[in-house]
């Protein structure tokens, strides 16, 4: 039996949500701040962050704004780092999709200021986690920061989710389903409960998702829609918590980083590069791992991405014309000693994963998923 001390950050201190969770959320926050700096960064969630400001303000905050001019960035942190200590802020409130979460964090983790999260897509589980993901200006990977504690409070309220476009949705059903294709492949014979729990959570999370992600992607008035929002923002990041940092991420995800470090025509959203990751990883464990499972997974899995327009391979993520040598980078980046593809069961060096990004630009015959799924619960 393992003795090795564990530390989990699993959920933040209160969440919040349903149609019209801002109305009730907004009250709690005088009890934690009140003078916030409210980040964010779109425009198309410009009149969001409008309506919290608005909202705060008729409570008796002060509400400093700010907005991001990158993803997660340093020097995004660093300037507004230094306007919250001139303006005397004492909390930090992030609206917006998963980057802009990930900055809010990172900056109350660092100054040791509570952190509110209000997500205004699905796209992935950034509000709920003590974790986050540092980019360059331009979009490439650096590193990831485990924070102190999950947010203090987080706020998904559906009518501000609803308003972002499907292909955020599809986005955040892709970085879910990872959850179980990552986690199962690195700790399969795990004998921590915490773990094999949170494993069976991640499988019945994938099953949702495949059960009701076409119809939720197509009508979000729907109780799928429900049902698959809440899963890929909040169980998705309740997965990574009780899992902890061995139950989070694998292949897919070191591809995901390696990806970003290539200058996109069309930037990929994290969730959409994360899929196509999975279907990488799964055909890894097909050929190194001797996995005869994971060809018939990865048949399934491509026909569910393709209905939810999610890319199955180089050509979907506009990178088909990259040479080579670029794509060797890429794997040579993933492949790193400190990368968690490296958790994986057997051994991936650059070379490998390299074959297996040219296979995925070859065509396969696929099964009908919709008859795959019908009359059965779970998809091994």
């Amino acid at each position: 039996m393992s003795n090795m001390l564990s530390f989990h950050s699993i959920s933040p201190a209160k969440v919040l949500r349903g149609d019209k969770a801002w109305e009730k959320g907004k009250n709690l926050i005088p009890l934690i701040s009140h003078r916030p700096i409210l980040i964010g960064r779109s425009k198309a969630t410009s009149k969001i962050r409008e309506q919290i400001k608005i909202g705060l303000s008729r409570l008796g905050l002060k509400v400093i704004s700010a907005e991001l001019n990158h993803d997660c960035c340093e020097v995004d942190i660093n300037r507004i780092q230094k306007l919250l200590i001139n303006t005397n802020c004492d909390a930090v409130i992030a609206a917006g999709g998963g980057k802009v979460l990930d900055a809010g964090k990172l900056l109350a983790n660092r100054l040791s200021l509570p952190c509110i999260t209000i997500p205004t897509s699905a796209a992935t589980c950034a509000g709920w986690t003590a974790l986050s993901n540092i980019y360059s200006p331009d979009g490439a990977f650096i590193r990831d920061e485990t924070l102190e504690a999950c947010p203090s409070l987080l706020i998904f309220d559906h009518g501000f989710v609803r308003q972002a476009p499907p292909r955020t949705l599809a986005s955040g059903i892709g970085d879910a389903l990872a959850k179980w294709y990552e986690a199962s492949a690195t700790n399969t014979s795990s004998k921590d409960g915490l773990v094999q729990q949170a494993l069976q959570m991640a499988r019945v999370l994938r099953d949702q998702l495949f059960i009701d992600g076409l119809e939720a992607f197509q009508n979000p008035n729907s109780e799928a829609w429900v049902r698959v929002a809440e899963g890929c923002a909040l169980t998705a990041g309740l997965i990574g918590g009780i899992g902890g940092s061995n139950c989070r991420t694998a292949a897919a995800h070191a591809l995901h980083n390696g990806l970003t470090q290539l200058e996109f025509s069309d930037k990929s959203l994290h969730g959409e590069i994360v899929s196509f990751g999975i279907l990488v990883q799964l055909h890894l464990e097909e050929t190194i791992g001797n996995n005869q499972l994971a060809s018939q997974a990865r048949k399934q899995l491509i026909e569910f991405l393709q209905l939810l327009n999610l890319p199955t391979n180089l050509n979907d993520l506009r990178l088909d014309k990259i040479i080579n040598q670029r794509l060797e980078e890429v794997c040579r980046f993933a492949c790193k000693d400190e990368s968690d593809i490296h958790k994986l069961p057997f051994n991936v060096n650059t070379d490998m994963l390299l074959e297996a990004l040219k296979y995925s630009r070859k065509q396969e015959g696929l099964i009908d998923f919709r008859e795959s799924i019908r009359g059965a619960k779970h998809l091994d």
